[in-house]
């Protein structure tokens, strides 16, 4: 199994990095985990602009799934023709919100014609040759943190949350742990949101991961050396900050 981040910045794009983006391949098959603004240019550079078989969204926020509504344009109007609706696991309302944000109810095109939608929710599930499980976490919308199972080998997505015992059990033994780490500790920050690099570490820590991945920081108003120094401080194992190109073999 293999990791590659496509796009990692928090909240916005940041001026190196699109917004949540990540393709796991296996066995020739391609999912793509989110697909936040920008993201779609590093999935052109890294994967390929029809390489993927299969979106999973972890929730609704712009940040997480923007590119899902450029997207429609390049699937429907591709110079090989109409592709094959794409399917695409996500929230309940995600057929509403992308098509609200493509064209509105005036918009002639169908979103059928370019994707086929599974409305997510807790528990476990195949898609191509990987073994999915999904649970609420801790944000302020409908919002599933995701294990991804194959050959072994363990992938977790925090997906953005505040702390919350569902993402430690969909850590559990994880060979890889791709966890946000938005805030900074000693700040005044929202509760139930976000985590910092230290909750991030303490959350790998009480897994039991292998090895932990933190992205979704914010450049605007954070600090990766802060962060990463808070996130060893809590954790033993390997610790990277992710950037986009990055590939992880899992």
């Amino acid at each position: 199994m293999r990791l590659t981040v496509l796009g990692c910045a928090g909240s916005f794009p940041g001026p190196e990095a699109p917004c949540s983006a990540y393709l796991v391949e296996a066995d020739g098959f391609r999912l793509l985990v989110d697909f936040g603004p920008g993201s779609m240019s590093s999935l052109q550079r890294y994967g390929g602009l029809y390489s993927i078989d299969a979106i999973l969204l972890s929730h609704l926020h712009c940040d997480h799934m923007l590119d899902a509504c450029s997207y429609i344009v390049a699937r429907h109007y591709g110079p090989a023709g109409k592709y094959p609706p794409l399917p695409v696991y996500a929230p309940v309302a995600a057929p509403e919100r992308i098509a609200s944000a493509y064209g509105g109810e005036n918009e002639p095109l169908s979103l059928a014609d370019v994707y086929t939608f599974y409305a997510l929710q807790p528990g476990s599930f195949p898609i191509g040759p990987f073994q999915v499980t999904v649970d609420r976490v801790n944000h302020p919308i409908e919002t599933y943190g995701v294990r991804i199972e194959h050959g072994g080998k363990v992938l977790t997505y925090s997906a953005d949350t505040a702390p919350c015992e569902a993402l430690i059990r969909l850590a559990q033994g994880a060979d890889a742990f791709l966890c946000e780490a938005s805030y900074l500790d000693g700040v005044d920050n929202p509760p139930d949101l976000h985590l910092t690099g230290r909750e991030a570490a303490e959350h790998a820590t009480k897994a039991g991961v292998g090895r932990l991945l933190l992205t979704h920081l914010v450049p605007a108003w954070g600090s990766e050396a802060l962060t990463l120094e808070a996130a060893s401080g809590a954790f033993a194992g390997p610790i990277d900050v992710v950037r986009p190109g990055a590939r992880y073999d899992i």
